[in-house]
């Protein structure tokens, strides 16, 4: 459970580092233009990205207070702030500031667990408000990204600009499915 958990995390940091990267070569007004998206733009669902993985570290947090090095490398997501602004080029390195810190603390806290606390209970909030496992909540939040990355490739594929990040490589695949 650990080494696919780590594996997702991976896979998350690095699908935003290739959106943020391919995004960045766009001019602010390209990344803000409307886009017919419910995030409206680009930027809009980059930002969207953020604040779920947010969120979702917030519930890691509280469900893992009794783990302190998991809660060490999440405690930098508790200063941050998704900057709503990213139209100006300070505001958008900002917030790959942000990603960088939110991704890298998410791989060191599912380092930092036992094979165990992977069952430990999240509570979770929606129309059901009940309990689900950390794994689960793991997995929601790489398909969270990996959904709204999707949306942004769909605009990309329209923009007609090449952006093949998914991931499919040796870097995520464990050692034992490997040739």
């Amino acid at each position: 459970m650990k080494e696919t958990c780590l594996m997702f995390a991976q896979y998350h940091k690095a699908g935003n580092q290739a959106v943020l990267s391919i995004l960045q070569t766009l001019s602010p007004k390209e990344r803000e233009k409307e886009r017919g998206s419910y995030y409206r733009s680009l930027s809009g669902l980059v930002r969207h990205i953020g604040e779920g993985t947010l969120f979702f570290q917030g519930l890691f947090k509280t469900a893992l207070s009794h783990k302190a090095l998991a809660l060490k490398a999440l405690a930098a997501s508790e200063s941050l702030t998704i900057p709503q602004d990213t139209a100006a080029e300070a505001s958008w390195k900002t917030l790959v500031r942000v990603f960088e810190t939110l991704d890298e603390g998410l791989i060191q806290a599912v380092s930092a667990l036992d094979e165990q606390d992977f069952t430990i209970p999240v509570q979770w909030y929606g129309k059901n408000p009940d309990k689900v496992p950390l794994y689960f909540l793991l997995h929601q939040l790489t398909m969270h990204g990996t959904h709204h990355r999707g949306q942004i490739a769909q605009i990309l594929d329209e923009l007609k600009i090449s952006n093949d990040y998914s991931g499919i490589n040796a870097a995520f695949l464990p050692p034992q499915v490997l040739p």
